[in-house]
């Protein structure tokens, strides 16, 4: 009862936040909590502010027709998105994987935008708290819908599709990312699964990278599959070239292939740019409009991102890391033919046991591809010997530089959030 009285406010002022900093009058406002916040505390605050209802699962103490004490904020906040999901009768895809998920989102979404009125997760907003919130900011004039899952351990994705409802799903992969939360490759791909697990039961429809032996397994039982890849999708994709961004070839029915130039920066996006292509032509967009809208996509958010800086080219891949996609950075890093190439790795997190190993994979492979001038940046790093030059922060690397200017080279900056190895970027 009192998330249909809730949804009534919300139809009326269709907007939701969970910080007062950000709060605006007519919003209403869910007082979550936190480790290091409670956000019963701010209910006085919001109603100052004009919260048309505050969300508080805490006795507060304020006489107000406004406030609405629950049991758990968060609870209200993911039935009332449930709720509202229930509302729509169009397409939600779900997307989920360990590495280039919102990369393979954007694409999806900007090829999607072409012909629909699509809402789509934005920038990270892919958790517990992200997800309703995406949910909750589909207008009524929505004809897509775009939902990024992330995940570090089980039956997380489980809870996110009954709050989301999916009527597609893709894995784009399950590569080494939150090894400690899930426990190692077996269980990532237990937990990414619960997505295809959802769509079995619910006669969903699967988007399959058909080049991964390991989702076709995955995938066997669900009915409706949708396959892209060269191994059973309809439509095949080759590399014409990787640097400096990526260029594919689209088989189709003409003499002549299509090609498609991205912005993007490796031959490891080769797999998200087929899944946009087979999403497209799934919901009946043309070709040429699919074409279009990939090659205008640029990546930003620190998402291999190329950027000039002087007389260096630096590809600024630091949003995140694990040992997967560390290791195709660094096998399409070594294929470039730049002469003058340095690389400032950070390390990985969220690793637990197999951490120490992965560090050593990744220490062997700069050995094994010469990739001599590497700068190696805290964490794990800092505890295996290796012949580089090694800092404990990224602060102290970017001092280094001070000392040490690079001018015509070709950069890879990568590393785990927690680094914040983009501040290296202010000395380039």
């Amino acid at each position: 009862m009192q998330i249909e009285r809730l949804y009534k406010i919300f139809k009326a002022h269709p907007c939701v936040q969970t910080d007062t900093r950000a709060l605006a009058e007519g919003q209403i406002f869910f007082a979550l909590k936190g480790p290091n916040f409670n956000g019963n505390t701010f209910a006085s605050k919001a109603l100052e502010l004009g919260a048309v209802a505050v969300v508080v699962d805490e006795e507060t103490g304020i006489a107000d027709e406004r406030i609405f004490q629950v049991e758990d904020v968060l609870s209200a906040l993911q039935s009332l998105a449930l709720h509202h999901r229930k509302q729509f009768n169009i397409p939600f895809i779900a997307i989920t994987g360990s590495n280039g998920k919102t990369t393979t989102k954007e694409l999806i979404h900007v090829v999607l935008s072409s012909t629909y009125k699509t809402y789509t997760t934005k920038g990270n907003l892919n958790n517990h708290i992200g997800v309703p919130l995406t949910i909750l900011s589909i207008k009524e004039d929505a004809e897509m819908a775009l939902i990024e899952m992330g995940a570090n351990h089980q039956k997380e994705i489980e809870s996110y599709c009954k709050i989301a409802l999916p009527t597609h799903g893709i894995i784009n992969n399950c590569g080494k990312a939150h090894l400690e939360g899930f426990g190692g490759i077996e269980g990532i791909r237990k937990g990414k699964g619960e997505l295809f697990d959802f769509l079995a039961s619910n006669q969903g429809k699967a988007i399959i990278n058909s080049d991964l032996d390991y989702l076709l397994t995955m995938s066997k039982k669900i009915e409706h599959v949708l396959y892209y890849g060269n191994t059973l999708g309809k439509i095949k994709t080759s590399i014409i070239k990787s640097e400096p961004f990526l260029l594919v070839e689209v088989e189709n029915n003409t003499m002549d292939n299509l090609k498609i130039q991205t912005q993007l920066v490796g031959s490891y996006n080769k797999p998200n740019v087929e899944a946009a292509i087979a999403v497209g032509i799934e919901f009946g967009i043309s070709i040429e409009k699919i074409k279009k809208a990939i090659e205008n996509y640029q990546p930003d958010n620190a998402r291999s991102q190329m950027i000039t800086k002087g007389s260096n080219k630096i590809i600024l891949d630091a949003y995140n890391a694990n040992p997967s996609s560390m290791q195709v950075a660094l096998e399409n890093f070594a294929e470039q033919q730049d002469k003058n190439k340095y690389l400032f790795l950070g390390a990985m997190m969220e690793l637990g046991e197999y951490s120490i190993k992965e560090h050593e994979n990744i220490i062997s492979s700069l050995v094994e591809k010469n990739l001599k001038n590497t700068i190696l940046v805290g964490g794990d790093f800092g505890k295996i010997k290796h012949p580089f030059v090694y800092f404990e922060s990224a602060d102290s690397a970017r001092d280094w530089l001070k000392d040490n200017p690079i001018e015509n080279a070709l950069i890879l900056i990568k590393g785990s959030r927690s680094t914040k190895m983009e501040k290296i970027l202010e000395l380039l």
